[in-house]
């Protein structure tokens, strides 16, 4: 095999492939990069869950393919100078690289024991542009679990008809929504849970541009197209929480919350709360105020944030890094919040217009004042 490619070039999509490379394995082969020359070059990563194979523009004038060490690769190839690099390799699976100057021989691994990537069916597709998918990713992800004892919550729920595109997250303490409208859909409607650890990926690998991102549903494995770029990962089975029935929409209290205010006040009361001492910030919503307090073993915090509407004296506690995570991540600068009762979720939506995203935040009892 002997290809030449700007060093740019080939260290994007190193970098980008190795993503789904991982750290430690049973499997010698997994640890490398899959390089295939034929036409274009195609460098892929695979953990067996998530791969990830990418494009690039090279002169091949011998094709082949080999596995080498992505981190060795990836290390010898970022330290290159910048201009275009040489590959060689032979029948023994020695690869020579030139650049410039610098000239390296290293060992490969022949490709016949990487396992091959799944293929992904062309039944149901959807396609959205690339920062609008990135947005919805970022803006839900943080809700995803953490916990392997419900895997179908490490995921998100995604779910596509004529509507738009809808994002779910949950963790059992917190639920993040995020719908959009679609630029295209085939096959009809169709829903599946992506693994939240590949969704990662993707708003990694998604630039902040409109072109468009393909999602391709298969019988078990999902196709995101970004680009030059592939990742598919495996769907997650089971049943994904109802999330329509488990928001509540009739709450009698309803306050128009400055986001960047708010979580200003969130973030001062919550000095004297960290990992190690926990305890929920107390808010109490008055007229067109809300008191918010944290009290630790490391003293008490306080502060008043300006709200829009009455509260009734609701007393409510919250774990005060969800609280500000769903105001943080919420796509407006103020956002309604929809309150009913002390142990009654938190509901938090837009203030008008489409209720493009949905944010609720389960409360923490709290204890009687001393």
């Amino acid at each position: 095999m002997k290809f030449s490619c700007e060093r740019a070039l080939l260290l994007d999509a190193i970098n980008t492939a190795s993503r789904a490379v991982p750290s430690k394995t049973s499997v010698p082969a997994l640890e490398g990069l899959l390089i295939h020359a034929e036409g274009d070059l195609t460098i892929s990563g695979f953990d067996t869950s998530t791969g990830i194979r990418t494009k690039v523009s090279a002169e091949v004038t011998e094709a082949g393919e080999i596995v080498l060490g992505a981190r060795l690769f990836g290390d010898i190839v970022r330290r290159m100078p910048d201009d275009v690099i040489t590959f060689v390799s032979d029948a023994k699976n020695t690869v020579k690289l030139f650049c410039g100057d610098a000239h390296f021989d290293i060992a490969g691994i022949s490709a016949d024991s990487y396992p091959e990537l799944p293929e992904v069916e062309d039944t149901y597709s959807v396609s959205i542009p690339q920062d609008v998918l990135r947005s919805m990713i970022a803006q839900t992800i943080f809700s995803v679990s953490t916990n392997d004892a419900r895997p179908v919550h490490t995921g998100s729920l995604f779910e596509v008809n004529d509507q738009g595109l809808t994002v779910v997250a949950v963790d059992g303490f917190r639920l993040a929504l995020r719908r959009e409208k679609i630029e295209r859909m085939e096959g009809g409607a169709f829903t599946f849970i992506a693994p939240g650890s590949a969704l990662s990926e993707v708003e990694k690998i998604c630039n902040d541009i409109d072109e468009l991102v393909t999602i391709i549903l298969g019988n078990r494995h999902i196709l995101f197209e970004i680009g030059e770029t592939q990742l598919i990962c495996r769907r997650i089975e089971g049943d994904f929480l109802d999330y329509k029935s488990a928001i509540p929409r009739n709450n009698p209290i309803s306050l128009i919350i400055d986001t960047k205010a708010m979580i200003e006040s969130l973030d001062r009361v919550s000095v004297i709360i960290n990992e190690k001492v926990k305890s929920p910030v107390r808010c109490i919503f008055k007229d067109d105020k809300v008191l918010l307090s944290a009290k630790t073993g490391s003293g008490e915090a306080k502060d008043t944030c300006v709200v829009a509407g009455s509260g009734g004296d609701l007393e409510i506690g919250f774990n005060n890094r969800y609280l500000s995570e769903a105001l943080r991540f919420a796509p407006a600068q103020s956002v309604k919040m929809e309150l009913n009762t002390g142990i009654s979720p938190c509901v938090i939506v837009p203030t008008e217009g489409e209720e493009n995203f949905i944010y609720m935040v389960l409360p923490i009892l709290l204890r009687e004042r001393q």
